[in-house]
């Protein structure tokens, strides 16, 4: 009997929704208080960005669902990129967000950049259905499913951002889970398989990598690691060998080693 199709995690849109409001709001409170020095100050590991630019990004990744929620809906029966595909289909996409990125940052004050993302996002989704299909930078989604990879950018600028400036914007809670998730159901598609247990509590578990099926008991290969630094793995923020140098994340067993299937996204 062939095995059975893995079900998709499900989201609660109202609470992605909240989780997107609740991170951004966050972020426009601790960018309001830079200087102009530290706006000018480079963003680490993206490419040549500012700080300017990266708060930029973050205003862009939250009004493009407003972008998305009031256009034209897409005519159904064309292909559709899901959660699980998203993460992979992005890094085609690099360059031209990084124009994107620095056209906006040039084009107003950075406070009045995020404030108008935030009054669009806010106006734009009433009414509007999870399922309307939306084109994004990286095909046609579900409305809902984009806005959980929103999530997914805003956490990990997020953290971009607190490293960049030394600030400590917090997590959403919400918005946290959801990136976690989102990213352990992307290896477990990118190595499907149930030889090796991979747990970031206390928000995901996920098995992938072929070989002898687990059943019960102890699983003989297990990965374990905290969300902030799961997410910093899979989007190459950091490396497989300096997490388990720096005992951030634990592996035992001989299938362990993920070090071949990350980062995820970059």
């Amino acid at each position: 009997m062939p095995p059975a199709k893995k079900r998709s995690r499900k989201y609660d849109p109202d609470k992605t929704r909240a989780a997107v409001s609740a991170q951004f709001a966050a972020v426009r409170e601790a960018v309001a208080g830079l200087t102009d020095t530290q706006l000018a100050g480079p963003a680490t590991g993206l490419d040549g960005w500012t700080v300017r630019d990266l708060a930029a990004h973050l205003a862009m990744v939250v009004e493009s669902v407003a972008v998305a929620a009031e256009g034209p809906e897409v005519a159904p029966g064309g292909p559709v990129v899901g959660l699980g595909e998203w993460p992979f289909a992005t890094a085609a996409y690099a360059d031209d967000i990084s124009e994107d990125v620095r056209t906006l940052a040039a084009s107003a004050p950075v406070a009045e950049t995020l404030a108008r993302a935030a009054d669009r996002f806010g106006a734009a989704l009433p009414g509007v259905p999870d399922d309307k299909l939306v084109p994004v930078r990286v095909g046609t989604m579900r409305l809902a499913d984009f806005l959980v990879t929103r999530t997914v950018e805003l956490v990990v600028h997020t953290d971009d951002l607190n490293r960049a400036t030394g600030l400590a914007v917090p997590y959403d809670r919400q918005a946290l889970a959801a990136c976690t998730r989102l990213l352990a159901d992307g290896l477990a598609a990118k190595a499907p398989g149930a030889s090796t247990e991979v747990r970031i509590p206390p928000y995901a578990v996920v098995q992938c990598v072929e070989g002898p099926r687990h059943t019960r008991g102890t699983p003989p290969n297990v990965v374990e690691t905290d969300p902030l630094t799961w997410i910093r793995l899979a989007t190459g923020r950091t490396t497989w060998a300096s997490a388990l140098d720096s005992a951030t994340v634990t592996a035992s067993g001989e299938r362990a080693d993920l070090s071949g299937l990350l980062p995820l996204m970059s």
